[in-house]
């Protein structure tokens, strides 16, 4: 080992940030250095990350967790997209499936011909039914994508394999099953409140926390996990924070678990509201519910009332209370601190990207992996990626805000007519004008997503791609139903979501808690 190298890693708060950042690190780097998480009991954790997105599989086979056996542990089902109800306008209904609508024809996205279609058969069945995950949602089915789905004499095994899958799971079990992960690998965990942060009188960089008993945790590189707060990336170098209130307006939310009720959906629920949107996650000892409202067009006790309403079966408890403001720190990585999770910043679960950031976050804390130089130039790279994803995830959600044409309450018109990016109005405009779809972050979300909520919302190209028109109208009437009926053999012979989960994931029974 090099005499510069990183020896000590200190991580402040646990929760799903923190125990995420601690396997992710003993996995990375093993016993090169030590690490330790401090975490404190008097503080609670938030919980937030119930839904995930389909990259939540790559983090746990980078860990080499066994898939059954963390679905088991989690209590998890499984995730094939989020069902939208009231988007857009009151009534509407569409699905954010994941993966595609199979491959491009010469060059150019199914869609774009779907739209070609619509245009001249006025009967034309909506773009979800060519969505292999929309439509198993549909028919509440589920297996794993394999080419074994096809019938031998079929051509169609691109469309087999065009959906993905994640998970909805408990937060407070995962975080638990990565510490028990963590710890066996050597992860050292302190319980403790700390009450001073020690710097370096010249380089201003941390050297160690102290905590109420009068323990001294001393690092070389501290992760911030400590959730809001910014415990170190704010309360010690004040990093300021981009405030996007102003076209996420909802600042404050409510959850509560309710006992599970039949059917076992394999999709999250979103249905939007007079002033913000309520969840739906089924679990398989319990749903997950919650109302995400600002509190300027709604008053915490009408937003109480609005969830419990909205409930499927009996209340586990009373509504928890959360207040945020959308945005993120204007750096995440300053000197030998770098925020990991709710430190860093917060951005409304209504597309369940709350753990992807923090996956990222850790991923290229790893992949720029500094030594005691801390060379500058690593910070920025990580900044900069940091950055460019917030801004493309905050985009994606400002735009199922945005395309309404609700004017039910003040809480719609506003968001009708509340500025957004010029980033945003482009992938708008160029869509509507011609049905491309831009994509920033090319890691992010892609095309289909961003076509799915595009036309969920209503919004169809005004005009079709030169290339687009070169293909024979029969030729492609023929291709799109061969693909629709195709999709829809498959999704007839695949078992039912909760009999799937029943036989392969089935976790033991939570004490205390009756379905």
């Amino acid at each position: 080992m090099s005499d510069n190298a990183i020896r000590k890693i200190v991580i402040v708060g646990g929760g799903t940030a923190g125990w995420m950042t601690g396997a992710g690190l003993v996995n990375a780097f093993g016993k090169s250095c030590a690490i330790t998480l401090v975490e404190s009991p008097e503080i609670g954790t938030v919980g937030v990350g119930e839904a995930t997105l389909p990259t939540l599989r790559y983090f746990n086979y980078a860990l080499g967790l066994d898939r059954d056996d963390f679905a088991r542990k989690t209590q998890a089902t499984f995730k094939l997209g989020i069902e939208f109800k009231d988007w857009g306008h009151v009534g509407n209904r569409f699905f954010h499936g994941f993966g595609d609508s199979g491959p491009a024809i010469e060059n150019r996205q199914p869609h774009m011909y779907w739209a070609r279609l619509a245009r001249v058969f006025k009967d034309m069945p909506p773009f979800e039914d060519w969505s292999m995950s929309s439509v198993m949602a549909r028919h509440f089915r589920f297996m794993e994508p394999t080419s074994k789905m096809l019938d031998p004499a079929s051509d169609m095994s691109a469309l087999a394999n065009s959906y993905s899958y994640a998970y909805h799971f408990d937060a407070g079990l995962y975080a638990a099953y990565l510490r028990d992960y963590a710890v066996q690998r050597g992860v050292e965990r302190i319980e403790g409140m700390i009450t001073h942060v020690e710097q370096h009188p010249e380089t201003g960089f941390i050297t160690a926390v102290n905590l109420r008993d009068g323990r001294k945790v001393e690092g070389d590189l501290f992760v911030d996990c400590s959730g809001f707060r910014g415990l170190l990336i704010e309360g010690v170098y004040k990093a300021g924070y981009d405030d996007w209130s102003a076209m996420l307006p909802c600042n404050s939310a409510q959850a509560v678990p309710c006992a599970r009720v039949d059917r076992l959906t394999p999709y999250t629920v979103s249905a939007a509201k007079r002033a913000g949107w309520t969840w739906r996650i089924p679990l398989q000892h319990r749903t997950g519910n919650g109302h995400v409202y600002c509190d300027g067009f709604m008053s915490d006790d009408e937003a109480t009332r609005v969830l419990l309403e909205g409930l499927d079966g009996r209340a586990l408890g009373d509504p928890r209370q959360l207040r945020f403001t959308a945005g993120r720190r204007r750096k995440s990585w300053i000197k030998n601190c770098v925020a990991v999770g709710l430190a860093g910043g917060f951005l409304e679960p209504l597309e369940s990207t709350s753990i992807n950031l923090i996956e990222n976050a850790i991923g290229w804390l790893i992949e720029f992996f500094p030594d005691r130089d801390f060379r500058p130039e690593l910070a920025d790279e990580f900044n900069r990626l940091v950055t460019q994803r917030y801004e493309s995830v905050r985009d994606f959600i400002v735009l199922h805000y945005k395309i309404t044409n609700r004017t039910d309450s003040e809480f719609w018109r506003y968001c009708a007519n509340m500025p957004i990016p010029d980033t945003l109005r482009h992938q708008i405009d160029l869509f509507q004008k011609t049905g491309h779809a831009v994509i920033y972050d090319p890691q992010g979300f892609g095309v289909s997503s961003h076509v799915s909520i595009l036309m969920g919302l209503g919004v169809r190209p005004g005009a079709n791609d030169p290339l687009v028109e070169r293909i024979d109208m029969q030729q492609l009437h023929a291709h799109f139903w061969k693909q629709r009926d195709a999709i829809a053999r498959m999704v007839a012979a695949m078992p039912d979501h909760a009999d799937y989960i029943k036989r392969y994931v089935a976790a033991d029974p939570m004490p205390g808690i009756a379905a």
